[in-house]
């Protein structure tokens, strides 16, 4: 680690040694031109490429061809799975072409899910619960997401939620970078790659277009967007649109809806200055997805939704549950029982989100460009449970009320995990361009505060939340104290410098980049909660220098080769510095908070070749990472029966992964048919012994050299695409093998085939419509009912024995099941 921040540090400096000298001629000489000296665009480079400004669009231009109101162009390699890449680090990226033969409104994470490495499951077809999704077996609270240049990712635990970010019909492309984070890329979780997300731009004729979609479980949706054109003699020019989704829920009787709604505006002038303004407004009415473990999946598949259904323990011990959410409040017998919580109406995640940025770039001089991305993020919402009646405020016993009246120690009450934030910040960066070089200096600042809350409500007769935000009346203790199951306010500020250098030796055949990010990342979080192990106030701070170097060579126009180097970082999330749930005695909080935890770290290379040709792509790409504190949720017994435990995050060592991705491509060939394979293999192996069990049964489990969980061993995708201007059409496949859900490999999951199959017919212009067409998308055309995605992951399932010889108990590991097969119809029009 040392010998590559230090190869890749003293690169630096070399190279800004160079920049400082090789100015061009007509800096230092006099000149008789009159006329500036043009200096040729910079191609994209590892060093920063996150805002929507620093993309290069690839144009082609075909006699016979054009490009539909939706984007469609008929010619993009792959049917929009691939498009031309010369950053020297594996990229993949979809197009317009791809985008727009899906089903409306899918969300990023399906659309991307036939890419290299992107292992995606989706717990309904639609899009309304969103997916869950890893890249070369690094979850996505491990990855960075943008949309605009903005970051996506929660500040506090870094999930991505895929349902709340953007409609598909303004989504012009999706570029997936595997294996790092560019050095403006503004996140604190990047180990695993970045996703960025960029919006299409406003017309500049007046117009619109619209679809209306209609399909399995009851899914309706209509979008319509209205474009300005240019407004007066200016090029400032804008798009405003909205959506609205409703479907009937997969695992529930809920029905979940989405409004939504987008505006970009966008100005240019001169030579390459440019201002826009990209709004998102969301809001969610949904219901929570349920996780599964295998005993309850083998049991119920999909569940039984519309009834009551009791829980109980088979003879391993496993608890076996319904896999749906209860679709009767209480057993018709009359009884009691743990299931009451699992109501479909006690299980809702209303949110509320606004995002905008503003992307913009001048240039100041022939050489000198700048590039500002301010942004603003606003999220406000719930996830509902249902838990007993609190006992105890913190270590004191203590008995409440609700509206006025005492009630049951075994009355079910309403509890709203309830997340409020504002995070406003933005990116700045100067691009200075002097011959071969290039130098860019830049500075991420961000300051974020998340207030996280879970006030008790009550519950209604038939199983109805009085108020699902828990706005009240709320449970209060007799001392006056309003119940919390959770209280904290989290103030996160990021300071983080970046500077990096370009050279261009050979005529532009070679190029050497390298480049700094340090990052300064400062939580100051307060805990209301009494009775904590951490305290009432805590304050970490991180600094991370985080080094980078590549090398590309074009050996010709076709072919070029690449080779990089990178270190990138994922601090501690928010709530593993917090105390919080239920209180015990003895032993604590259910969730224990810790103000020990270190800085995930990767140190990433990879070596690859790509081919371009007028017809053909492809990219091969091998991969090697090494993982320092890797993040692990652990759960310990507080007492000597294990009936109380504690849940908490550490450390959890190492991993080590090598690996290959590749894909291929091709424009139109054999009658309008445009093939796509992607293909990758990965061998990710834990480099460290895991603590396993709890209370007297403690012990480091064998599990240096286990395959890595939540990683499969292959991947193969397959896309072929038909289009002959009025009938298209495409097929996809895509298979993924075993999965291990826990570090012994003692459980797993087994691979699976997915096959998706669109059909459909696009029209000549009819009147003020312009190439209206209809469509018919098919997903998961054999019905294959399986479990796509580990959740929950344990150290062991099963009874193992430790390394000092204790018997240590498994835990069941929970699942993501995936949507069945579903058919989605649609028409579309522009105008």
């Amino acid at each position: 680690m040392r010998l590559a921040r230090l190869l890749s540090t003293s690169a630096l400096f070399a190279f800004g040694t160079v920049s400082a000298f090789a100015a061009p001629a007509d800096s230092t000489a006099p000149s008789t031109k009159k006329s500036p000296t043009k200096v040729a665009a910079a191609a994209p480079s590892m060093m920063g490429n996150t805002a929507p400004t620093d993309e290069h669009e690839e144009h082609v231009s075909v006699s016979g061809h054009h490009s539909y109101f939706d984007g469609v162009t008929r010619r993009d390699v792959g049917g929009g799975l691939m498009q031309k890449q010369d950053a020297a680090k594996s990229v993949s990226a979809i197009s317009r072409d791809y985008i727009e033969k899906q089903a409306p409104g899918q969300d990023p994470m399906q659309l991307i899910a036939l890419l290299p490495g992107a292992n995606v499951t989706s717990s309904d077809p639609a899009g309304l619960t969103g997916s869950h999704m890893s890249a070369r077996g690094l979850d996505q609270s491990q990855m960075g997401f943008t949309l605009e240049g903005f970051p996506i990712n929660d500040i506090g635990s870094f999930s991505v939620y895929s349902q709340e970010i953007v409609d598909s019909e303004n989504l012009r492309k999706i570029s997936l970078a595997q294996g790092s984070a560019d050095l403006d890329s503004p996140h604190l979780s990047a180990t695993g790659g970045v996703v960025d997300m960029y919006m299409i731009d406003p017309k500049m004729k007046k117009g619109g277009a619209f679809d209306v979609s209609y399909g399995s479980y009851d899914y309706t949706r209509g979008f319509l967007r209205l474009d300005t054109g240019k407004i007066g003699q200016t090029n400032l020019r804008a798009y405003f649109s909205g959506s609205y989704a409703t479907e009937d829920a997969i695992h529930s009787e809920a029905t979940n809806r989405k409004l939504h709604a987008e505006a970009k505006i966008v100005n240019d002038w001169g030579d390459g200055n440019r201002v826009s303004l990209a709004i998102v407004g969301n809001r969610l009415y949904n219901y929570l997805t349920p996780t599964v473990n295998k005993a309850s999946w083998e049991k119920y598949g999909y569940g039984i939704k519309d009834q009551y259904v009791a829980s109980y323990k088979n003879a391993d011990g496993v608890t076996v549950s319904n896999t749906a959410f209860n679709g009767v409040y209480k057993d018709p017998t009359g009884k009691t029982t743990s299931a009451d919580s699992s109501y479909y109406k006690l299980h809702q995640n209303p949110f509320t989100n606004i995002y905008a940025s503003a992307p913009s770039t001048f240039k100041l001089t022939d050489h000198l460009v700048l590039t500002e991305t301010p942004y603003f993020w606003y999220g406000s919402g719930s996830g509902g449970g249902a838990y007993s009646t609190p006992t105890s405020w913190g270590a004191t016993s203590m008995s409440g009320t609700l509206d006025g009246k005492t009630i049951s120690k075994s009355a079910l009450l309403y509890e709203p995990s309830i997340t409020t934030t504002y995070r406003p910040g933005a990116v700045t960066k100067l691009t200075l361009t002097t011959g071969a070089n290039r130098l860019m200096v830049g500075y991420w600042f961000e300051y974020a505060k998340q207030s996280q809350t879970a006030p008790a409500t009550g519950i209604g007769a038939d199983g109805t939340p009085w108020d699902i935000w828990g706005g009240g009346p709320n449970y209060v203790f007799n001392d006056g104290t309003t119940y919390q199951y959770r209280q904290s306010l989290t103030q996160t500020r990021t300071h983080t410098m970046f500077i990096g250098d370009s050279l261009s030796l050979l005529h532009n055949k070679l190029t050497i980049d390298a480049g700094l990010k340090y990052a300064i990342v400062t939580r100051d979080a307060h805990n209301m909660l009494p009775d904590t192990s951490t305290g009432p106030y805590i304050n970490k701070s991180y600094y991370e220098p985080l080094p980078t170097a590549s090398i590309r060579y074009q050996i010709n126009p076709e072919m070029q080769v690449f080779v990089s180097g990178s270190t990138n970082f994922r601090i501690p999330t928010n709530y593993s510095l917090y105390d919080a749930g239920a209180y015990y005695k003895p032993g604590g909080y259910s969730t224990q908070g810790s103000t020990n935890l270190q800085p995930e770290i990767s140190i990433s290379e990879e070596a690859g070749w790509r081919y371009t040709g007028p017809t053909v792509m492809a990219s091969v790409t091998y991969f090697h990472y090494n993982f320092t504190n890797r993040f692990f949720s652990q759960s310990e017994c507080l007492n000597e029966s294990c009936s109380n435990y504690a849940t908490g995050s550490i450390n959890a060592g190492g991993q080590s992964t090598n690996g290959v991705d590749a894909e291929i491509g091709t424009r139109p060939i054999f009658y309008h048919i445009r093939p796509y394979a992607s293909f990758e293999y990965v061998d990710a192996r834990t480099t460290s012994n895991l603590r396993g069990g709890s209370g007297k049964n403690i012990d480091y489990l064998p599990t240096s050299g286990k395959f890595a969980p939540e990683t499969p061993k292959y991947q193969v995708g397959f896309n072929l695409d038909y289009d002959d201007g009025n009938i298209f059409g495409a097929y996809k496949l895509k298979y993924v093998a075993k999965q291990y859900s826990t570090f012994m490999n003692d459980e797993s999951i087994p691979g699976y085939v997915k096959m998706d199959i669109t059909v459909g017919y696009r029209f000549k212009n009819l009147g003020i419509l312009q190439a209206p067409n209809v469509k018919l998308n098919l997903t998961n055309i054999a019905n294959k009912q399986y479990l796509g995605f580990p959740v929950g992951i344990q150290t062991n399932a099963t009874t193992q024995r430790g390394i000092f010889g204790t018997s240590v108990k498994g835990s069941a590991p929970t699942y993501m099941y995936a949507a069945p097969f579903a058919a989605i119809g649609s028409v579309s029009a522009g105008f």
